[in-house]
């Protein structure tokens, strides 16, 4: 919770909720109002990050979908890509994920939009109403609509939406020249249905979201986080709830992202471990890496999100040896929340990550999570035989081959976005959050060589700050595919004119007065000949003084930098697209009272803490005791309401002047 008047931000955690997301939501608030004696009624936004479109796909628990397309294009879900995942006998166990909208339900229309956008054939209306009459006796409870080039005429798009609306005014419906008005059909398409699958799953939510909200808080602005870090106001993502299945880790980067500007850092490398799985993604210049696709699971739409990777590595990840190979393996399969790690008591058995580090001391069992739920390490130990006893193992022993193994599996990841991009992770500082992140972030900054390692304050909860700190933002596109030489500056300023109107209008709604809309042009580029394009951004005052020759030299020292190689060729513009941003939330600054130096004040006890084979003598300390300038020798433990933070030995913190701890290695 921010206040506008000024105060530093007010936390709360509660459990999550699987069976109704939005009751967590609603307590959550009820219980920082409580805590902190406000009237809830005075709540005047909502800035919320959802993972319910991502779970959707995840479970395949959307609607279902009626697909319509032109006729001869009905297995167009079918063909898809030519890529299989994995190595290169991936081939041989991939096994493909069954279309988001089925064979049956997909239907074909008469009509053709050429290329150039004339009318080639008409549309077949008396074809429309048997095509969609057959939808609607099969149960349909969503409808994508997806014809030919309708991306520069969607005339024939616009008059089936009419069709369908008429026929079968109950259902939702997605039209793919709005959805993704871009070239690529196959893109096009696996993007609307995908919009469509989850479109009356998100409605619901957000609805049942914002009632419930009201009735508690009165009138008040529900806005949603898009995969791209930006919000959305709740309509606008209802309508096209594709732009949300990465909204949960984009609060993670926009929070870091926040966080890192107050402290002085611009390139850092986001780490944000939960129960579940960890996500990273790379901060450079005090900009988040944002790609032109969001992949979940085996699904990949054309929708902007910010670069994050990740694996199936958290706090529940359950360790195992298999019988064959008689080698620990930790992952992906979780405990989750329920019924969570052994540790926990509630009756999980199986081993866990967070069940290794309450057995080497890293998670103390005397430390609360979200306030109130105790940890029993002899329920770890216990669990940990499962492990210990197979490979002849002490449980300590085990624990620590556990985390091992699991931080490899972090590191792999990180260097998918760094390394793997073009990036030295050593000039780049990592910042850990999450429930579980500052548990393994020493550990992770010795691998990376990412220094110094950032410990934000409140890491459990802050992708909530970055839902609260983050602009509103929407954008509009359109397919230009033109060489760069044969386009007239003219010519593009007519289409950035045309998509800035676009792309304000939901601003506007929302009553973000013109002058305060940041407005930014984007180009996709590509060499003459080739598939690979490049988003390269300019703003609009450097398009009014050179048109797009720095966003070409920009394209080439991109292309350098991912391929390693530039080419002497004619450049081609393949999309063009607008992004406009209202102001951020007036939020305060970050600031801690300066320390005397003595951090015994903060010390609660003493402790043992396994690492490399042997037991060592730490510290246990309360950080809301810690204060600017304070200096924590490892091995130490950090404990806080929503996380714990290893120091390991051979490493030392820092407490910085807005409350981050800062651990570096004493090398």
């Amino acid at each position: 919770m921010l206040d506008d008047a000024g105060g530093q931000p007010l936390t709360a955690k509660v459990p999550s909720t699987p069976e109704d997301p939005s009751i967590a939501v609603i307590n959550g608030i009820e219980k920082v109002c409580q805590q902190n004696d406000i009237d809830p009624t005075s709540i005047r936004a909502v800035m919320h990050g959802t993972t319910v479109a991502t779970n959707a796909v995840l479970t395949g628990n959307g609607a279902r979908v009626g697909l319509i397309v032109t006729d001869g294009f009905r297995q167009i879900l079918h063909l898809a890509r030519g890529f299989v995942p994995g190595a290169l006998s991936g081939w041989i166990n991939f096994v493909k994920g069954k279309p988001m909208a089925e064979l049956r339900d997909t239907v074909e229309v008469g009509g053709r939009i050429g290329a150039d956008g004339a009318v080639v054939r008409p549309l077949d209306e008396d074809g429309v109403r048997r095509e969609v009459a057959k939808l609607k006796a099969s149960d349909i409870q969503s409808v994508t609509i997806c014809l030919l080039n309708s991306y520069v005429n969607s005339e024939h798009e616009d008059r089936v939406e009419e069709i369908v609306r008429e026929m079968m005014p109950d259902v939702s419906i997605s039209v793919s020249s709005r959805t993704l008005p871009e070239v690529q059909e196959y893109e096009r398409a696996i993007t609307s249905v995908a919009n469509a699958f989850v479109k009356p799953v998100v409605s619901r939510y957000l609805t049942n979201l914002k009632k419930g909200l009201e009735e508690r808080t009165g009138a008040l602005s529900l806005s949603i986080l898009r995969s791209d870090g930006g919000l959305a106001a709740a309509q606008t993502a209802g309508e096209y709830p594709v732009n949300l299945l990465m909204s949960g880790p984009a609060g993670g980067v926009a929070g870091a992202n926040w966080v890192a500007r107050q402290s002085g850092f611009e390139n850092i490398i986001t780490f944000d471990m939960g129960g579940t799985s960890t996500d990273v993604c790379l901060i450079e210049g005090g900009e988040a890496q944002v790609r032109r696709e969001t992949v979940v699971h085996d699904v990949v739409v054309r929708a902007s999100s910010v670069d994050v990777r990740t694996v199936g590595a958290g706090g529940g990840s359950i360790a195992y040896v298999p019988d064959l190979t008689k080698a620990l393996r930790v992952g992906p399969s979780s405990a989750g929340a329920v019924p969570g790690p052994a540790a926990y008591a509630k009756g999980g058995e199986d081993p866990t990550v967070t069940d290794a580090n309450v057995v080497l001391g890293h998670l103390p069992s005397d430390a609360r999570l979200g306030g109130d739920m105790e940890i029993r390490k002899d329920l770890a130990e216990k669990a940990l035989t499962k492990i210990s006893e197979p490979l002849s193992m002490s449980i300590e022993e085990a624990a620590e081959g556990v985390i091992r193994i699991v931080n490899e599996n972090m590191f792999g990841a990180l260097r998918l976005v760094s390394v793997e991009q073009g990036h030295d992770p050593r000039n780049f500082a990592l910042m850990a959050f999450g429930g579980a992140g500052p548990l393994h972030a020493n550990a992770l900054g010795r691998l990376l060589g990412a220094w110094p390692v950032i410990v934000p304050r409140g890491p459990g909860v802050l992708c909530a700050a970055g839902d609260a700190t983050t602009n509103l933002r929407d954008e509009a596109a359109r397919s230009l595919i033109k060489l760069v030489d044969e386009t007239s500056k003219e010519e593009l300023s007519e289409a950035f004119d045309e998509l800035t109107a676009r792309a304000c209008a939901s601003l506007d709604s929302e009553g973000v007065p013109r002058d305060k809309q940041e407005v930014r042009f984007q180009v996709d580029l590509r060499y003459a000949g080739q598939s690979a394009d490049i988003t390269v951004t300019l703003s609009p005052e450097d398009f009014a003084k050179h048109g797009i020759e720095q966003a070409v030299g920009r394209f080439d020292e991109l292309h350098e930098q991912m391929f390693n190689f530039r080419l002497a060729k004619a450049k081609e513009i393949v999309n063009l697209r607008v992004i406009v941003l209202g102001p951020g939330a007036e939020a305060v600054e970050l600031s801690l009272e300066d320390g005397d130096g003595d951090i015994t004040r903060a010390a609660i006890a003493d402790t043992q803490i396994y690492s490399e084979g042997e037991h060592h003598p730490g510290t246990i300390y309360d950080r809301a005791k810690l204060l600017a300038g304070d200096r924590i020798e490892g091995p130490a433990i950090v404990t806080e309401l929503d996380s714990t933070t290893v120091i390991l030995p051979g490493s030392h913190a820092t407490v910085d002047s807005v409350g981050n701890l800062l651990i570096r290695d004493n090398s």
